[in-house]
């Protein structure tokens, strides 16, 4: 068996390549436990200079591995240079978390008369297998952010190559494997897979501790099964996406003209191919919100291009079922017809039709949205929970001021894992407060994100070591609660936040 990747513009076959065999997996989780005590002992420091080397690899090869994701996504050379430089940008902010030591979640109380002394961290899983999306080839890919804060928290990586951007995956994990081996660590910290079987073997095997997955809702699931029946479950960190909301206030429809352009430049943007897309706009009934984002389509005239055939035969079938659930189209513009091209489309529904079941409720991915009208707060907020769980909703209000707005931020927080005001939810900053996750079934587990400082708390489970001496606990745990505190992390002792 072979995958081969295809150019979105033509169909025309980039790469071929031959699936690994279910052996080859084993051989190759087998490879990444045997590092695995070495990467789970090394310091933050060093995680942060294997981090550090990845980052100006990807970066010295930019031109190179722009071309190929350019074939392989059609995606163009502007997006994709600014994502090679939010890989490289990431896998260094992972490395700062490491250093900074929070994810080790370090406490030591000391004995007392009445309490024997108590020493807790947090250590590194072991190896996980992660897999990358298809619309963020180098963000969400081989070296994005699931691998970067895996590695980051003392843990190799088995990658399953993605068959829409093969070359591009095949490429990096070659780039990031010589950088590793320059600077002293171990190749197998992180290997790569082909195939849709050896994923599903990658994720069955006994050596793999934990999974992270970013794609479809089918996938996701499909491997959430896979795990779950293991002898040994393991968690699995699988953002899916949904439908996003967004919702204008009744003080906000006077704003609507540049609400509308927003919306429709969110919801179009690479191609309607983001997880963070909003979806779903509600807005004041009788306002002509629907024709007026509908006229703002038709202003920017998109001409998208879809990551795969699949994809771009989902666009279409997916404007019918919505059609069929009792959607209206209000315009419908239609692609090139050159390669995987799809048609854009705004839709709109009474907000009755948002009942459990129904498609209108499930994504559409691609340059498609659904306009709803709300005409009390009532309708409004019924018309939110409706929803299933979502990973990010944006507010368009008046101003700060605006009465509506503190009830539609609250009820959206119970639906999501982010809320914007004024900001449309489209892109996703890597910093220390970011949550990128969100209710089932937007994600597998909801209390957790996939972007962040936060990440690395998916890869590493705490344990507690009672009157233990310091020689006698594991070469990590000594490292981080040694007196001396040679990591330099804040530490919690005796109940008291103590810096370094």
């Amino acid at each position: 068996m072979s995958t081969s990747s295809y150019a979105p513009r033509d169909g025309s076959v980039v790469a071929t390549a031959e699936d690994t065999s279910a052996d080859e997996v084993l051989a190759r989780v087998d490879a990444a436990t045997r590092v695995a005590a070495l990467a789970a002992e090394s310091s933050p420091a060093e995680r942060r200079r294997w981090l550090d080397a990845i980052a100006k690899a990807v970066e010295d090869h930019r031109g190179e591995l722009v071309e190929i994701a350019d074939r392989e996504t059609a995606l163009g050379a502007t997006r994709l240079r600014a994502e090679v430089a939010r890989m490289a940008d990431q896998l260094r902010f992972y490395g700062r978390v490491a250093i900074e030591g929070g994810y080790l979640g370090v406490a030591i109380d000391d004995a007392t008369d009445t309490a024997p002394q108590l020493v807790r961290v947090n250590r590194p899983l072991g190896p996980v297998a992660v897999f990358g999306s298809s619309n963020f080839p180098f963000g969400f890919g081989v070296l994005g952010t699931d691998t970067g804060s895996a590695i980051a928290a003392g843990c190799p990586v088995v990658a399953k190559a993605h068959s829409a951007h093969l070359s591009t995956c095949l490429r990096l994990a070659e780039i990031a494997r010589d950088a590793l081996e320059a600077v002293g660590a171990p190749r197998d910290i992180l290997s790569i897979i082909v195939g849709r079987q050896a994923g599903a073997d990658l994720v069955a095997a006994a050596g793999i501790k934990a999974v992270g997955f970013t794609g479809s809702q089918a996938v996701g699931v499909k491997l959430w099964h896979i795990a779950n029946q293991r002898e040994e479950v393991v968690p699995v960190y699988a953002e899916m996406g949904t439908v996003n909301p967004a919702v204008v206030t009744r003080a906000g429809i006077d704003r609507i003209d540049e609400i509308a352009r927003g919306f429709v430049g969110s919801f179009t943007l690479g191609a309607g191919q983001f997880c963070t897309k909003p979806g779903v706009l509600f807005a004041p009934a009788g306002r002509g919100v629907a024709e007026a984002v509908a006229e703002s389509l038709r202003a920017a005239a998109p001409e998208p291009t879809m990551l795969t055939k699949a994809i771009a035969a989902d666009v279409l079938s997916g404007l019918d079922e919505m059609v069929a659930a009792g959607a209206r189209v209000v315009v419908r513009l239609p692609g090139s017809g050159a390669g995987w091209s799809a048609d854009s489309a705004v839709l709109s529904a009474p907000i009755n039709a948002l009942m459990p079941g129904s498609r209108l409720l499930e994504e559409c991915f691609g340059p498609v949205a659904l306009v709803v009208e709300y005409a009390t707060d009532h309708e409004l907020t019924e018309g939110i929970r409706s929803l299933q769980g979502s990973l990010a909703a944006a507010v368009f209000g008046a101003d700060a001021d605006d009465p509506d707005l503190a009830h539609v931020v609250q009820v959206l927080s119970g639906q999501v894992g982010r809320v914007t005001v004024g900001d449309w939810p489209t892109g996703v900053a890597w910093t220390w407060a970011q949550q990128h996750g969100g209710p089932w079934p937007a994600t597998s587990r909801p209390e957790s994100t996939s972007v962040g400082a936060a990440a690395l708390s998916r890869f590493v489970r705490p344990v507690t070591f009672q009157s233990v001496p310091n020689a006698a606990l594991p070469p990590t745990e000594r490292a981080a609660t040694a007196p001396e505190n040679p990591w330099k992390i804040s530490r919690r002792v005796n109940g008291e936040m103590v810096s370094p």
